[in-house]
């Protein structure tokens, strides 16, 4: 008997997926080396690539780049399953579903900056409701609520401002918006 090899057939798309989805990765192990005063508080460099990624194509490619990023890193970063994988996960599903509701508001008031910041509290409210629920089944858990927030509003804003400055970049001007001289 001979053995036939297994042929994946790939896309354009699966290739930029992939691309994204590295860049997302390679950001997540920045944000692991990064030392904080307190566990859990991090810059959450990889939504700046969740963020674009929304803008460019879609929530689809978002999602799969989000997924794909929580996954490799946990295997990267040696916690695969451990509580962090899952912490990561919630926080990403947090995120993700709560930018699939955001992104139909007016873009004249709902940016980059102001997505980021809904992302950014939603990440860090699922990750606390699954800390409540799971790991510290108490609501002492919660008196940290207002460090971890803090610190969802600053990064939120600056992730934000580097997403809103990359799409400025590369993106050509609307037609729709009226030009000012």
């Amino acid at each position: 008997m001979t053995r036939s090899p297994i042929e994946l057939s790939t896309t354009p798309d699966d290739h930029r997926i992939a691309r994204l989805a590295a860049a997302a990765i390679a950001l997540s192990l920045v944000d692991a080396a990064i030392p904080l005063p307190l566990p859990g508080v991090k810059p959450g460099l990889a939504n700046i690539v969740t963020l674009l990624v929304l803008y460019r194509y879609g929530f689809a490619t978002a999602a799969w780049v989000s997924g794909l990023r929580v996954v490799a890193g946990g295997l990267l970063l040696g916690h695969f399953l451990a509580p962090g994988f899952f912490l990561s996960l919630t926080g990403a599903a947090a995120s993700l579903a709560t930018l699939a509701l955001a992104q139909r508001l007016p873009r004249r008031w709902f940016g980059p900056v102001t997505l980021s910041l809904i992302a950014a509290f939603a990440h860090i409210g699922g990750q606390l409701l699954l800390a409540r629920a799971w790991l510290i089944p108490h609501d002492g858990v919660f008196l940290l609520a207002p460090l971890f927030f803090a610190a969802a509003l600053f990064f939120g804003i600056i992730n934000g401002l580097i997403v809103a400055r990359l799409l400025g970049e590369s993106q050509p001007p609307d037609p729709a918006e009226p030009q000012h001289a």
